[in-house]
C-alpha cells in the first residue's frame, strides 16, 4: 500500500514541476510568472488580495503555478496522443467514452455520444462516419432498441489508446496513492471547491455568440 514513504524519484511531490520554476522563456519571462497571481493581476483588478498575508500569497502563487504545470502536462500528453492516433480531440473523447461504456457493460449509442460530447446529431454522424472509415469503431444493431445503433471501439484502436494516453493518464493513480487519507480529503475538497468557483453560471459574456454545434 502506498503511504508516502516510496523513495522513488517521483514519490516526494512535484520535483519535475518545481524544476521548471527557474526556467526562462525566449522572451525572458520566468516560467513561474505565467501562472503567478501578481503577474496576471498586478493591480488586484480581478481579485481583492488586500487581506491576504504576503506569505500566504507566495504559497497561493505556488499552488496556481502547480495547477498550471499540470494543465501544461495534460495538454502536451493530449497533443502527443492525438498525433500518434492521427485523430482530433473530439475523436479521442469519443473513443474514451466508448472504452468506458465497454468496461461498464453499457451499450454506447450515437445519442449517448452526442450528449457526452455536447455536439449535434449531424456532427455526431460525421464523427462516426470518420471513425468508422478509419477502422476505429463499428456500428451494429442495438441489442434492445431497434431504433438505435450500438457503437463499439475496434480492438486495435482500443489497444492503441490504452497503450498510449490511457497508460500515461493512469499514472495519476500513483500520485493519489502516495497521499495519506487525510491529504486526499484535503485535495478532493480543494479541487471540488475550485471547480465550483470557476464553473460557468449563465455569465452573459460566455453566452455571447453561442450557436448550436454543427
Amino acid at each position: 500500500m502506498y503511504n508516502g514513504s516510496d523513495a522513488s524519484p517521483r514519490a516526494h511531490g512535484a520535483s519535475d514541476v518545481l524544476s521548471r520554476r527557474g526556467e526562462m522563456s525566449p522572451d525572458g519571462l520566468e516560467h513561474s510568472a505565467i501562472y503567478d497571481v501578481d503577474s496576471s493581476d498586478p493591480r488586484s483588478t480581478l481579485i481583492d488580495r488586500s487581506g491576504v498575508a504576503p506569505e500566504d500569497l507566495r504559497q497561493i502563487a505556488k499552488v496556481m503555478s502547480a495547477l498550471g504545470d499540470l494543465r501544461d502536462a495534460e495538454q502536451k500528453l493530449s497533443l502527443a496522443s492525438r498525433r500518434y492516433m492521427r485523430l482530433n480531440e473530439t475523436d479521442m473523447r469519443a473513443l474514451h467514452y466508448l472504452i468506458v461504456c465497454a468496461n461498464k457493460g453499457a451499450t454506447a449509442t450515437p445519442g449517448g455520444i452526442a450528449t457526452h460530447l455536447g455536439i449535434s446529431t449531424a456532427s455526431t454522424t460525421k464523427l462516426l462516419d470518420r471513425l468508422e472509415k478509419g477502422g476505429h469503431i463499428r456500428r451494429a444493431p442495438h441489442p434492445t432498441d431497434r431504433r438505435a445503433l450500438a457503437i463499439s471501439i475496434t480492438p486495435d484502436t482500443r489497444q492503441a489508446a490504452m497503450d498510449t494516453v490511457g497508460r500515461q493518464q493512469a499514472k495519476r493513480f500513483y500520485s493519489a496513492a502516495r497521499l495519506t487519507p487525510e491529504e486526499r480529503d484535503v485535495v478532493i475538497r480543494f479541487l471540488a471547491d475550485m471547480t465550483q468557483e470557476i464553473a460557468l453560471r449563465d455569465e452573459p459574456w460566455a453566452q455571447a455568440g453561442v450557436t448550436a454545434p454543427e
